[in-house]
């Protein structure tokens, strides 16, 4: 389909647990091979490092690496069956574990092109789990049909009755795909932004392509693809995404003046709510493992970089409306995220030079020991007076609060607000478990000292707390 031959792919789960792969493109070559003496598709079901993308003439991009899927598949098999149809003719060829049972056979005429290829994982090799997960297939499959806009994608399941059928086929492309990881957020925008480009290397032409959206929701979803591949742990292409969304943001903000009172916007201010999917077309990724689970070609960052942010940059030119609203979401995320530090930093353990870190409105127990303490939180200082009275001192302690405070349920979407609040202050320092979910902090930058003030039970000072208000 990226070469421009093939328009639908049929992928079926057999009932005796074998699967089929039906695709309507060229059909694998079936000439004798110079170099081996025997067909070109022998060639690649048995050698590793052959087959199509190794001919820059057949594919620009491809999603292999090496040559050694099929060879792979071929190997672990009980058998595999490859019947293909090119140049008007039908062949076909049968393999027992990996060896071909006879050479590459014409058996028919066919008008059509495409390939097909059965196969059995081999029960010798394979010994626990032995049939395709169909849910697995299926959210692969609809990723590559995303990815590939208008490649229809057919997905069958003959094991159970009636057989289960699903169809793939999304004109859209990869901003379908985002509006479908939104579609149970509130989008801030209707439109997905959509930004393609590419830029000439040594090895060839490097594609990119970006669909985005902003919601109302408070974490990121990005998905990175090389060449079709889910990349799960992203790359330089991420890497690139991130730092262009950041600098373009903040340029735009910094030039009509939204800033008030911020320096600068974060990543992880800009970032909040949104929803990218990252496409790119290499003709030669490096990968960090056969896994292809992130990608490490480095000139692939600054290109994403530059693209995404001219690209950006022209489309909040041409809608300022949508720039001000991802604009005014970032601010106020950089605000709660500022007004949830400060209130970290009430939790933070006080040496005993640095004096208590404690509210003085709290009347302390005497016990140290979580399990056995109890914190009653009471309405205003006159209730808190007649409670004091009527405590166990050694592990009861007493937290007045003012009668009424913050709504936080009206104020989610201002959460600086609620970080502001003196009251909820009170009980953050009082309670000493800290606030908010700690950030994806990348291996080896690990800073203990800012992580302790995060959200932590276990660093509860008391085993209950009672909320104890008269009728």
């Amino acid at each position: 389909h990226l070469a421009g031959y093939c328009d639908s792919i049929e992928v079926i789960i057999q009932k005796d647990g074998s699967a089929t792969i039906v695709d309507h493109g060229r059909g694998i070559p079936t000439g004798i091979h110079p170099e081996f003496g025997i067909s070109a598709a022998e060639v690649i079901m048995t050698k590793l490092h052959a087959g199509g993308k190794f001919d820059n003439a057949a594919y620009k991009v491809s999603g292999g690496l090496h040559g050694v899927g099929v060879s792979a598949v071929n190997a672990v098999s009980e058998w595999l069956k490859m019947t293909i149809q090119r140049d008007g003719e039908i062949h076909e060829q049968t393999y027992v574990r990996g060896q071909p049972s006879g050479p590459l056979e014409v058996v028919g005429k066919s008008e059509s092109s495409g390939t097909t290829i059965s196969f059995i994982p081999d029960r010798k090799i394979f010994t626990t789990v032995l049939d395709f997960d169909f849910d697995t297939l299926n959210t692969r499959l609809r990723e590559t049909a995303f990815l590939n806009a208008g490649l229809k994608i057919t997905v069958v399941d003959q094991r159970v009755e009636p057989a289960e059928v699903v169809e793939h086929q999304y004109q859209g492309g990869i901003s379908e795909f985002v509006h479908q990881l939104n579609e149970r957020r509130k989008p801030l925008h209707s439109d997905v932004v959509y930004i393609k480009g590419f830029r000439e290397v040594e090895l060839g032409e490097i594609h990119v392509e970006v669909a985005m959206q902003w919601s109302d929701a408070y974490n990121e979803i990005i998905q990175c693809y090389t060449n079709i591949i889910r990349n799960r742990d992203g790359g330089t292409h991420m890497s690139g995404l991130r730092s262009a969304l950041t600098g373009t943001l903040n340029r735009y903000a910094k030039s009509r003046n939204l800033l008030k009172h911020i320096d600068k916007l974060s990543g992880d201010d800009v970032r909040e709510g949104i929803a990218v999917v990252i496409s790119v077309k290499h003709p030669d990724p490096s990968f960090s493992s056969q896994t292809k689970d992130k990608l490490v070609s480095n000139e692939v960052q600054g290109i994403v970089e530059s693209i995404v942010n001219e690209k950006l940059a022209e489309h909040f030119e041409e809608n300022p409306a949508v720039a001000r609203l991802v604009i005014d979401k970032a601010v106020l995320a950089s605000k709660a995220r500022e007004a949830a530090r400060k209130a970290r930093d009430l939790t933070r353990r006080k040496g005993v030079l640095e004096g208590g870190g404690l509210p003085g409105k709290l009347a302390d127990c005497q016990s140290r020991d979580p399990d056995e303490c109890e914190v009653y939180i009471v309405e205003g200082d006159s209730a808190g007076g007649s409670a004091k009275t009527g405590r166990d001192r050694r592990i009861q302690a007493i937290l007045p609060l003012r009668g009424k405070i913050l709504n936080v349920e009206r104020q989610l979407r201002n959460q600086a607000k609620i970080y502001q609040n003196q009251e909820i202050q009170t009980m953050i320092r009082a309670f000493g478990a800290g606030v908010g979910n700690p950030p994806e902090i990348a291996e080896g930058e690990e800073d203990q000292a800012e992580s302790d003030t995060y959200f932590n039970v276990e660093k509860l000072r008391y085993g209950k707390l009672i909320i104890m208000t008269d009728a």
